[in-house]
């Protein structure tokens, strides 16, 4: 059965108001929201996560200005839209974020984070939390 939505977006595609791209980027948008229950699948448990979280403490050794800190809440949809992490978290601080995740087990690299990888990404965080001291500084990164 067809939702009330996604038939707003195909009538919006069938008036020629939205291109066929937009219509299928929405209908996707839309089937993360809901995600249509397939039969004998378990329910989850908790509520997908709205936000990224990254948060970084560490001392700068690229002679910059003493230590820095980053504490970034980032919607999820702002990723799923195209968004770059890389323009809302400094570089630096997303470069220790990918080493940590690597050591944790997560390979994906958040300075070219592309909107695809952006589910798999939650997937590994949603039972995941990385969170790491260090001397050199501390590292955190979670969905929520």
């Amino acid at each position: 059965m067809m939702n009330e939505q996604r038939r707003q977006v195909l009538e919006m595609l069938a008036d020629g108001k939205i291109t066929a791209d937009e219509a299928e980027r929405l209908i996707d948008a839309l089937q993360r929201e809901r995600p249509e229950p397939t039969p004998g699948a378990a329910p989850r448990p908790k509520p997908r996560p709205k936000y990224l979280r990254v948060l970084v403490n560490y001392e700068d050794d690229s002679g910059g200005d003493g230590p820095g800190r980053v504490n970034v809440r980032v919607p999820l949809q702002l990723l799923r839209a195209g968004v770059r992490l890389t323009s809302l978290v400094p570089p630096q601080a997303l470069i220790k974020a990918n080493v940590e995740l690597h050591k944790s087990g997560v390979p994906i690299d958040l300075t070219e984070l592309k909107p695809q990888q952006l589910e798999e990404l939650v997937d590994q965080l949603d039972d995941l939390t990385v969170d790491v001291d260090a001397p050199e500084g501390k590292v955190q990164v979670f969905c929520e």
